[in-house]
């Protein structure tokens, strides 16, 4: 059994770990209801924007005709992968790392072995990952969390549009975490550049309308503004998920303290008592040498 004071000592550390573990947990439940209420409120919008160019395009011959929509043969590839720049969330960054190194080895693994696939990191930990699984980092862009604003976010997306267009990358992919409740996040690959248009039945006999100036001008507009959406709409999810996972992980670990310490508080009285018990015998004994 371990002595008096080593205990004391644990049990100090263990304390200051909980205070620590039980702040953190408080502010990550702050900051959660806000990235909550901002998801909530770009879900809606982006399904809609979705919905009017899935309709456009039931009744459009030359969608293909837009850059964004033109499905070309990957040969490279670049994968966006959102994750965190702080730690201390449990699985949620390394899960989607290899999220992330999964979809290259399944859907990329010829292009990958010539050296086509590149990856852009949004979060500091993504990159660390990403070193420990041997893949090639061709930028990052960790600054985007200091200021989660549409028009930064933009800006990236503008650029990706731009590396697509211009011929740069083939097939540009999206991972992140989608916020689903604190407790869950779903590892999510979608996509990203060219657009997948899928139209249905329900589609085709609702697109009869009137399109002022054209379809075609429509199409080639709302497109960007999609992409854009469905950027900033992956990094509020993924900003949501972050903080959920680290509420949940604070939880725990406050839990598993307060468990240790009512362990090591319980060793402690135990020694304790042996100590005393130790001591009251030393001093009958002593007495009765005497005798």
């Amino acid at each position: 059994m371990a002595g008096l004071k080593e205990i004391r000592i644990r049990i100090a550390s263990v304390k200051t770990t909980r205070q620590v573990t039980s702040a953190m947990k408080i502010v990550s439940a702050a900051k959660l209801k806000k990235a909550q209420d901002a998801v909530s409120q770009i879900r809606p919008y982006a399904g809609k924007l979705h919905g009017i160019l899935t309709s456009i395009s039931a009744s459009l011959e030359n969608a293909e005709d837009s850059v964004f929509t033109q499905q070309r043969e990957p040969e490279k590839v670049l994968v966006i992968l959102i994750t965190s720049n702080r730690g201390l969330c449990g699985g949620f960054n390394a899960n989607i790392s290899k999220k992330a190194a999964q979809l290259v080895h399944e859907k990329y693994n010829e292009q990958n072995k010539n050296g086509n696939v590149e990856f852009l990191c949004i979060g500091k930990q993504g990159a660390k990952q990403l070193k420990h699984l041997k893949m090639k980092v061709a930028d990052s862009k960790n600054e985007l969390f200091e200021n989660l604003a549409f028009e930064n976010i933009s800006l990236v997306a503008k650029q990706l549009m731009t590396d697509f267009e211009t011929g740069k990358y083939d097939r540009i992919e999206l991972v992140y975490n989608q916020f689903k409740n604190a407790a869950v996040q779903i590892q999510t690959s979608e996509q990203y550049l060219p657009v997948e248009i899928k139209t249905d039945e329900k589609s085709k006999t609702n697109a009869n309308f009137i399109y002022e100036p054209s379809k075609e001008y429509i199409i080639n507009v709302l497109i960007p503004r999609i992409l854009r959406i469905q950027f900033y709409k992956a990094m509020l999810d993924s900003h949501a998920a972050e903080h959920g996972a680290r509420l949940t992980a604070m939880h725990k670990a406050t839990d598993n303290a307060t468990e240790l310490l009512n362990f090591l508080t319980l060793q402690y009285n135990k020694a304790r008592q042996a100590s005393i018990t130790g001591e009251i015998l030393e001093i009958t004994s002593g007495a009765e040498a005497l005798q």
